[in-house]
């Protein structure tokens, strides 16, 4: 027998909740909001709406360096955009997408989830969206329709449907061929020529499981996929490269004709299924604006369209307890009552928690909201949570799939998160993330005849005060999808 007396922390369904809508994007806990009105009748919508919820940052001095870079401007952020291309982008003259998204206008008149509201303005018709996405014709309805016309067997035709089906956006088959054999108990020849007939589909390219045979598939039907440019197409990597001296002594063929065949390759489209609908990204929507205030200071304030408007109807429920007898009805009512009240209880105090989290940020990083991503300051969670007396995992939730909208554009919170880097005579640690746009713009300004390997970017770096060590720039450069020095020594002199 022994006896132990001891605290410990009980995690009740209240408590359970309120975690879990801390960590909720707008977009879930909309979601979840409706869930619950479904199924508690004492919650009722607000369609008056709580009033904005708002905060005022002062803006802090200017230091020296500060002071000294505030000619930047604010374009100048667009720089720092990784680009997010695949290896073999390389070799196709696309341009680089904007990383950043425009901030939308704050302060609309509609709510989010007043659909009736904004029909009436005349600046959404739910209808009207709802036929366009209807109207789409998909990838995999575009196969199927030139399936139910194909001179096929009952059988072939099930193989082609499951290879249909193991096709992705892009037009690439994805599935494996001994899957779908063992999935319809086929031979495997039977699946090999039904392929080939998916090949000759529209769009050209389509059924490909890499792409240089999509390439290939592409050339064959333009009767331009000679010998030299089969042996092309199983060297991309070198194409990429631009390594012209290699693929001229694999091809057989000079300079000229490489350039001719590059110029072939460029025309043709490798991912011809993107030519298709395919299912809608829903556009990120801001849970905090930060504008400049009329002192100079920053002003922070939640986007109350997102926040859902939820209110306890304590006259349904007085109405209805009334007529309750039973036991069970009555402890029915009280559950609802408890849960509703706990629930708008959570909602106004997770949306408090964001503000305050979001304006310590603001407070943190004003440098870069004045000056650009070179003022960036490294920050953590610790620092944060330490500032505003909170527990660094609640900061971690908040942070989570949340956005703000600054004069600069529109980035998660989680973005002024950034490791520091130690500067040299040690100096104020700098940003990992203004060091990575130093690289980037050291690179974009580099001449063809004077080409930065990564140790002279060391040099530069560390004569600039940042401490840095070579593997960590190439790193930083990998990361940004940037070609090593040689790769754009050839780029740039090819």
């Amino acid at each position: 027998m022994e006896m132990r007396q001891g605290q410990s922390l009980v995690m009740t369904p209240q408590l359970q909740q309120a975690i879990k809508l801390l960590q909720l994007s707008n977009v879930e806990l909309a979601d979840y909001c409706e869930q619950e009105l479904e199924k508690n009748p004492i919650l009722d919508r607000d369609d008056a709406g709580p009033g904005p919820i708002e905060a005022d940052v002062p803006r802090e001095a200017a230091t020296v360096n500060e002071r000294a870079d505030e000619a930047l401007s604010r374009d100048d952020f667009s720089k720092t955009s990784d680009l997010d291309q695949s290896a073999h982008d390389n070799m196709y003259d696309s341009g680089e997408a904007p990383a950043t998204a425009s901030m939308p206008a704050p302060g609309g008149e509609a709510s989010l989830t007043d659909w009736t509201q904004a029909k009436s303005g005349g600046g959404f018709d739910e209808e009207g969206m709802e036929s366009s996405i209807a109207a789409e014709l998909s990838l995999k309805d575009h196969l199927e329709a030139q399936l139910a016309i194909a001179a096929l067997t009952p059988e072939d035709r099930l193989i082609c449907l499951a290879l249909i089906d193991g096709i992705d956006e892009a037009g690439y088959l994805r599935a494996e061929l001994g899957d779908i054999v063992e999935k319809l108990g086929c031979e495997i020849e039977d699946v090999d020529a039904v392929l080939g007939v998916l090949k000759g589909f529209d769009p050209v390219g389509v059924a490909a499981r890499d792409l240089s045979e999509c390439l290939a598939i592409q050339l064959k039907a333009q009767d331009r996929l000679d010998p030299a440019m089969a042996v092309l197409l199983t060297r991309l990597d070198l194409l990429a490269r631009r390594d012209i001296a290699q693929l001229c002594a694999l091809c057989s063929v000079d300079a000229e004709d490489i350039a001719d065949m590059l110029a072939e390759i460029r025309g043709l489209n490798p991912k011809p299924g993107l030519a298709f609908g395919s299912e809608r990204v829903a556009p990120v929507v801001p849970d905090v604006f930060v504008r400049v205030g009329p002192d100079g200071g920053w002003h922070v304030e939640l986007n109350t369209d997102t926040l859902p408007r939820l209110l306890v109807n304590n006259r349904y429920y007085t109405q209805v307890s009334k007529t309750a007898r039973g036991k069970d009805d009555k402890s029915y009512l009280a559950d609802c009552l408890n849960n509703a009240n706990w629930l708008v209880k959570s909602l106004d105090q997770r949306a408090k928690t964001i503000l305050k989290v979001a304006t310590e940020i603001v407070r943190q990083q004003d440098a870069f909201l004045t000056y650009g991503v070179r003022h960036l300051r490294p920050l953590n969670l610790r620092m944060i949570a330490d500032a505003i007396s909170m527990h660094e995992s609640t900061v971690s939730r908040v942070t989570s799939n949340k956005y703000v909208a600054t004069p600069r554009g529109l980035f998660e919170l989680k973005y002024f998160f950034t490791a520091s880097i130690q500067s040299v005579n040690g100096a104020e640690s700098h940003s990992a993330e203004a060091v990575r746009d130093r690289i980037k713009e050291m690179i974009d300004k580099e001449e063809a005849k004077d080409i930065l390997s990564d140790d002279r970017i060391v040099s530069l770096l560390t004569a600039d005060g940042v401490n840095i060590a070579r593997r960590t720039v190439a790193k930083y450069r990998e990361a940004m999808r940037i070609p090593s020095s040689v790769e754009r020594r050839r780029l740039k002199t090819g």
